[in-house]
């Protein structure tokens, strides 16, 4: 059963990635530094946070197509077609980004990272630590 819901930005992403056909298609391959640009009302939820964490950004591909459910991954027409949910395709029925990065600056309400691959003015959804397993012991 389909049901609607409202998602707010908690902020948008400020890099100088503008186009999406000269973006990377992840972070690690070649992304310019960025900032997470935070609204005021959020920033209570930034406590804790310190240069050198991993984090997964969760944005709203707001540039991409909602009526797509099959792609060529990595936009490689040598690829047979994969449906969406098998894929990082931004191009998604809900187009919810997921980045891990890195955090090397926090200034304010601003956050600086690596390995960001979203465009200039993309919202940002949420952010999560990225978890490490304890070995067994």
């Amino acid at each position: 059963m389909a049901e609607d819901f409202t998602v707010t930005a908690v902020g948008h992403v400020e890099s100088p990635l503008t186009d999406r056909a000269s973006a990377p298609k992840q972070g690690p391959e070649g992304s310019p530094e960025a900032w997470l640009v935070f609204e005021g009302a959020v920033l209570p939820a930034l406590e804790g946070l310190r240069p050198g964490d991993r984090v997964f950004v969760l944005t709203w591909l707001h540039l991409s197509p909602r009526d797509v459910l099959r792609v060529h991954p990595r936009d490689d027409p040598a690829v047979p077609l994969h449906g969406v949910f098998a894929t990082r395709s931004p191009d998604r029925p809900n187009p919810i980004g997921l980045h891990p990065v890195e955090i090397l600056e926090i200034t304010g309400n601003r956050v600086r990272v690596r390995d960001l691959e979203a465009l200039d003015g993309t919202p940002i959804v949420d952010v999560k630590p990225v978890l490490t397993c304890a070995p067994p012991t």
